[in-house]
């Protein structure tokens, strides 16, 4: 069995956002020569997520409200995290909604999706440098 590991690494300008990382996850792929297996993709921050669903600008916009209506952003002196100092506890609410990773199995070298699925990053306390691992194992 082999074994492929690599981080992807993102710099969000704005606090939220949904990034696409599908064709970055297929070039680990392509690059681990794995064949048969499975792929991890897991946000190695705790104010982000990674997701799969739909490309599609309406349902990302339809997320946003959505998550800023369960744990809306402001007032920051709602939550109690907030009291040392942070004002990121509404990241790490929406992190918890939205999932930590994902497992996609490998099939003849291609990511194994249904129609329409697609590996996103999703942001929730950004402007500063975080990371995605890959992890693939199989033959």
């Amino acid at each position: 069995m082999k074994s492929y590991r690599k981080e992807l690494w993102f710099n969000v300008p704005s606090r939220r956002a949904f990034i696409n990382i599908t064709s970055q996850v297929q070039e680990c792929l392509l690059e681990s020569r794995i064949k048969e297996g499975f792929a991890l993709i897991n946000a190695m921050h705790i104010t982000a997520s990674v997701f799969i669903n739909d490309d599609e600008r309406g349902l990302h916009h339809d997320y946003e409200k959505w998550l800023e209506k369960l744990a809306p952003h402001e007032p920051v002196g709602q939550y109690r995290h907030n009291d040392t100092g942070e004002d990121n506890a509404d990241a790490h609410i929406k992190r918890q909604v939205m999932g930590r990773d994902v497992v996609v199995a490998v099939t003849e070298g291609k990511l194994d999706f249904g129609p329409w699925e697609q590996i996103f990053y999703g942001e929730f306390d950004g402007k500063r440098k975080k990371r995605v691992l890959v992890k693939i194992i199989g033959e």
